[in-house]
């Protein structure tokens, strides 16, 4: 197992500050921070990170290298560039993708780095912005049981649950399966509180009396009560764009394996014209905005 003393951290915005912040505390190892924003890397200077000039910087002596990037394109790019990941790595190094990509784009990834002596793992992380401030994130990891081993203490920093999902690439196929489930299940809420207040039901008696019957649900209690039913959809949190491209990704996923997902395709309909009515920065509980004339 790789001896870890140096760490690069890759990507620092709503979910990657909070995540590097904790593992600057909690993991007692020289940090490395990049990104192409220089506020958060401000703040985390007061943690001990240190700020990285640019990615090879970032990249020279560090053991692993975390990224925590907005989707697959981005790691694509960062990866394939005439200076990106692919370029400047060295053997020995370990890379691990903390976002939601591409399952095929994951495998090709890992083959490549695998080829300069680069071990690769996928562990995106799941649960929200709080859970990432307060280290209580659940991260989905697919690779090889030494690689596993070796980022373990890390993710750990930043995660109550760490879960060995299989081989490269089984992280994220978990990961795509979970955000298609919660946005179904939202998409399911919207619908049952746009009904109850049009039959003249309190809204607020709704979701409390499902929460003690066999509707209830994580999606319920957090995104139902805390987002659905006062309205509160803010910008800096998980949006709808994001949660577009997730279910696009499972979709993609789907469609290479031979199999129709009806209620993942409608949800992904409704996103899009979530996106599409101009809310695509807003928390995706805000496609009930499209399902109705709700407006608050």
């Amino acid at each position: 197992m790789l001896k870890v003393e140096k760490v690069a951290f890759i990507g620092l915005g709503v979910m990657g500050e909070p995540m590097c912040r904790n593992l600057a505390v909690k993991s007692g190892l020289r940090i490395f921070g990049f990104d192409k924003r220089t506020q958060p890397l401000r703040r985390l200077n007061s943690y001990g990170v240190v700020e990285a000039k640019n990615l090879r910087e970032a990249l020279l002596e560090a053991d692993v290298v975390l990224m925590c990037l907005p989707s697959g394109a981005e790691l694509e790019e960062l990866s394939k560039s005439e200076d990106g990941l692919l370029s400047i790595s060295h053997p020995g190094q370990t890379l691990v993708d903390l976002g939601t990509s591409p399952v095929e784009l994951t495998r090709k990834l890992a083959d490549s780095f695998l080829g300069k002596g680069v071990m690769y793992s996928d562990a995106p992380v799941s649960r929200t912005r709080s859970a990432a401030e307060a280290g209580t994130l659940s991260s989905l990891v697919g690779g090889e049981k030494q690689v596993f081993d070796t980022i373990l203490p890390l993710l750990e920093c930043f995660s109550e649950e760490v879960i060995h999902c299989g081989n490269v690439g089984s992280g994220q196929i978990v990961k795509q399966l979970n955000n298609m489930i919660l946005t179904e299940t939202v998409v399911a809420l919207a619908e049952a509180l746009s009904l109850g207040r049009r039959a003249g039901l309190d809204d607020k008696l709704l979701f409390e009396t499902l929460s003690k019957c066999s509707a209830d649900s994580f999606a319920l209690r957090n995104h139902g009560m805390k987002a659905l039913l006062p309205g509160k959809f803010p910008k800096q949190a998980f949006s709808s764009a994001y949660m577009l491209k997730d279910i696009n990704y499972a979709l993609e996923l789907a469609e290479e394996n031979g199999l129709a997902l009806p209620a993942a395709s409608l949800a992904r309909k409704l996103l899009q014209k979530t996106v599409e009515a101009g809310y695509a920065d807003d928390y995706f509980p805000s496609l009930i905005r499209v399902l109705t004339s709700y407006d608050k």
